[in-house]
């Protein structure tokens, strides 16, 4: 296993749609060492989710892992490590919400996004089997974001209030809810 480099905004790879990963590809002993690597990648960065476009791989897969529990966000349910081939989201209510988004690949930088927030993913599994995940509040925001780097969009894509994008170190120190 190996920590990869995560490509930040401006990288082409970013802007790319990603090419969807075939059945035939998805036991081959590489696709497990690139998942592996993903895993390593997202624990030593500190994130809950990493899109293979982040580490220049653009291919439809993406992996997410969150902890649960009490966060800045509230009383947060948890995400145990997933991965996530050619996922499929369908809103199921477009009721928004907003957050305070971050990303590995928009280092230092945070912007309040609206987004849906009850969403269903359909996706392929790990062992190749089809899987379906309903999602609520944050949990639905994090899956948008990640997914969002298979379309080849960022969260800075979706910021409607541009004084809303903020250095992080500033936001952290004066944590203002927007109006």
């Amino acid at each position: 296993m190996s920590i990869h480099p995560i490509i930040k905004m401006g990288h082409p790879t970013l802007r790319e749609v990603a090419r969807p990963v075939g059945l035939d590809e998805i036991d081959r002993p590489e696709m497990h060492t690139l998942i592996a690597d993903m895993v390593e990648t997202l624990h030593q960065a500190g994130g809950i989710g990493l899109a293979a476009p982040q580490i220049d791989q653009p291919i439809q897969l993406a992996i997410i892992e969150v902890p649960g529990g009490p966060s800045r966000y509230g009383d947060i349910e948890a995400i145990p490590l997933t991965v996530f081939f050619n996922p499929v989201l369908t809103v199921l209510n477009p009721e928004e919400s907003g957050y305070w988004e971050g990303c590995l690949s928009v280092p230092g930088l945070r912007g309040f996004v609206y987004r849906p927030q009850h969403v269903r993913v359909d996706y392929t599994t790990i062992s190749g089997e089809q899987a379906s995940l309903e999602l609520r509040g944050f949990l639905a925001t994090v899956v948008q974001h990640e997914f969002d780097h298979l379309a080849g969009k960022l969260y800075v894509d979706h910021i409607r209030d541009m004084t809303q994008l903020v250095f992080e170190d500033e936001w952290l120190a004066h944590q203002q809810e927007p109006d």
